[in-house]
């Protein structure tokens, strides 16, 4: 499964270079391809005799590489500050440069890159509209603008929304990092429901990604996490039932960024006390 824990946009572009008078033998060509076509870069965009630019066909992010001194450098061109800042997290990065020492590493650089693109705003966005048009092209006209299409519009969109969540949690539970997608919910802080906007329902800001029962409890304002990340836990739950249910003071996401938070602070302000 596909776990990232805290370390230390969508691209433009995305290189692996080779020194300056050195060639990329067809080996090590072939290598390179092969991982950016396993872990979501599937095609080559451009080539010379030192340097390969990867390329997809499902989102906007492509990858140049250098190899110098046997390692792979790895350099993200035209990259928007939020998968920079969610790069960081993950790996070490010198001016905005990843330096992998073997090909599985630059795999797991190419595979987290990939699904940071899939899932930052506003690729969601992108894949739902494509997504809707697609299914609503099964029904008759006559749906337009009614209950039907807005149930379609609700299913397509939680489809996309859990999709891009599963992306950019990889595929692990925010909190415990249990990593069993069929038993994870992609939770919204601001609900469904209230978004004013397309945009607000798919950001993978406006939630967090939750094992089924913190889902419920998180649905429900019965627990909410604070600008740290750390748990806050209703006082309707009781130490008995805080007990049953696993929870305490330590829980927290494994991460959390100001653009969580935004939406976070409503949450926590509906959280339910005992009155």
């Amino acid at each position: 499964m596909k776990v990232y824990r805290e370390s230390s946009n969508r691209l433009g572009g995305f290189s692996i270079q080779y020194g300056a008078n050195n060639s990329m033998d067809a080996l090590t060509r072939t290598l390179i391809e092969k991982s950016g076509h396993d872990f979501g870069f599937e095609y080559t965009v451009a080539e010379t005799s030192t340097a390969l630019t990867l390329g997809s066909a499902r989102h906007p992010l492509q990858a140049q590489v250098m190899v110098v001194h046997s390692k792979y450098q790895t350099q993200f061109v035209n990259a928007k500050p939020d998968l920079i800042s969610e790069l960081r997290r993950d790996f070490a990065m010198t001016d905005q440069m990843i330096v992998c020492s073997a090909i599985d590493q630059l795999s797991v650089v190419f595979s987290r890159a990939a699904a940071l693109a899939h899932s930052l705003p506003r690729q969601a966005e992108n894949d739902f509209e494509f997504a809707l048009l697609t299914e609503l092209k099964k029904f008759p006209d006559e749906i337009k603008n009614t209950e039907v299409e807005r149930l379609v519009r609700q299913r397509v969109g939680q489809d996309i929304y859990r999709k891009a969540m599963l992306d950019y949690w990889g595929e692990a539970c925010a909190v415990t990092g249990v990593a069993m997608p069929d038993i994870l919910r992609a939770s919204h802080s601001l609900p469904w429901a209230e978004c004013q906007s397309d945009a607000q329902r798919l950001d993978v800001f406006n939630g967090v990604l939750l094992t089924a029962n913190l889902d419920v409890l998180f649905d429900r304002f019965l627990i909410s996490f604070d600008r740290a990340g750390v748990i806050v836990i209703s006082s309707v739950i009781s130490e008995l039932d805080r007990e049953s249910l696993g929870l305490n003071d330590k829980l927290q996401l494994r991460w959390i960024t100001e653009r969580h938070e935004i939406y976070l602070q409503s949450h926590r302000a509906r959280l339910r006390h005992i009155e």
